[in-house]
């Protein structure tokens, strides 16, 4: 015996927008798109210095001995490498395509 399924509701779906590529503002959504990406990569670099940097001062501060906790000075010191080998793949990722592209016929 099998039981039938019922039908499916497609009450509060809404449907798709149009994809910033088939708008007709293309010049405008380009500019914009460029803009967020730089000011994305900007502040991922700005994160990248200030988790340097606030390792390094407990790293001091473990040296000196001012530091209580070792912990968080180990915490930030793997943050920031794994931090630094992100935006070291990214950079390399994009170099890479960057040549792709540039391989490119026209």
């Amino acid at each position: 015996m099998s039981i039938p399924i019922g039908a499916v509701s497609a009450a509060g779906v809404t449907p798709l927008s149009a994809l910033s590529f088939e708008s007709g503002g293309a010049d405008a959504a380009s500019s914009a798109a460029a803009g967020s990406f730089a000011t994305s990569l900007t502040g991922a670099v700005e994160n990248l210095q200030q988790l340097q940097s606030t390792s390094n001062e407990l790293a001091v501060q473990a040296v000196t001995g001012d530091l209580q906790d070792i912990h968080q000075a180990m915490i930030a010191s793997s943050r920031a490498s794994v931090t630094l080998d992100l935006v070291v793949a990214v950079r390399d990722r994009s170099v890479a395509a960057f040549n792709d592209i540039m391989r490119m016929q026209a």
